[in-house]
């Protein structure tokens, strides 16, 4: 969930073959296109979901590291629907961003038959309520008796996501917090007011998502949710084309093995989206990948 402060122009499913290509140009000392010998096809083509942190950061992490092994990579950014539209007529080549098995479900139902499964890069995906570190409350089913405590406001994100749906239809019904002022504009203004709220030592309740580099940022924790009305913990995926496997065998077995835990993930997060105003990852990426030298080689070291 792409939570970068910066905005994105949503795309239709129609304008699939429309889209803004985004095409990266090779770090200093990276091979060239046609340098490696893999046994893989040179172009890789990315799909990248607007708005969603976690796949941006992981797709312009992949991105330094494939053009360093000679591959030629372009990164297209758009809706999730465009996204997994292209997989499905080769458009794309893969997209590391899908989450099951709530999330992208409907679209794996669609599409599923159409792509792979390349690999599982982490396990612990999930839709929170996050509040100040230091707050005294530790869980949903205390919150509409402390709901002064936040003036009785939820910061919430965008009206029309996913994480707004499930906290109006389930966690305000089943927690009795009809009451309470749920506030919804962008996630960059949520973000806004939790890092003014923390900063100041003040009390504050948003709406969030694991992983989101806002945990390596600022002192915040989980209210837990024993009702379940978030869902379970997800698992975020890499799919490719029905072609994939052979036009890119090596880069089959790297996406197989790639895992990235919630530390490494929130600190590359960081690293691209806090206290910066540009889109022009490729310099920050390659600052944290010196930073992360050991862990980035053993991801493409032969086994």
């Amino acid at each position: 969930m792409r939570k970068k402060l910066v905005s994105f122009l949503a795309v239709a499913a129609a304008s699939a073959l429309a889209l803004t290509a985004c095409g990266s140009s090779t770090p200093e000392g990276a091979a060239s296109p046609s340098g490696g010998d893999t046994g893989d096809k040179k172009e890789v083509t990315i799909g990248v979901f607007a708005g969603w942190d976690e796949g941006i950061a992981v797709s312009n992490l992949w991105e330094r590291i494939l053009e360093k092994e000679g591959y030629d990579v372009t990164l297209t950014t758009a809706d999730a629907a465009p996204v997994f539209t292209g997989i499905t007529t080769g458009d794309f080549d893969m997209t590391m961003d899908v989450w099951l098995p709530e999330t992208h479900a409907e679209y794996l139902k669609k599409y599923g038959d159409k792509m792979q499964e390349l690999g599982t890069w982490n396990e612990n995906a999930k839709l929170t309520i996050a509040v100040n570190e230091d707050a005294d409350i530790t869980s949903l089913d205390e919150l509409a008796g402390k709901a002064d405590m936040f003036g009785n406001r939820i910061v919430g994100i965008d009206p029309g996501a996913g994480l707004t749906k499930a906290v109006k239809e389930r966690v305000i019904p089943e927690y009795g917090l009809e009451k309470m002022d749920f506030v919804t504009s962008s996630t960059t203004a949520m973000l806004t007011e939790l890092k003014k709220a923390t900063t100041a030592g003040d009390n504050i309740l948003v709406t969030l998502w694991r992983p989101h580099w806002a945990y390596d940022a600022f002192p915040i924790k989980d209210l837990e949710d024993p009702k379940g009305t978030l869902g379970v913990a997800e698992k975020i995926s890499t799919y490719g084309s029905l072609t994939f496997k052979e036009d890119f065998p090596t880069l089959t077995g790297w996406m197989k093995d790639f895992k990235m835990d919630d530390e490494k993930l929130f600190s590359l997060e960081n690293a691209l989206f806090n206290d910066t105003d540009t889109q022009d990852y490729g310099p920050l990426v390659d600052k944290w990948i010196s930073e992360n030298q050991e862990w980035v080689d053993s991801l493409t070291a032969k086994k």
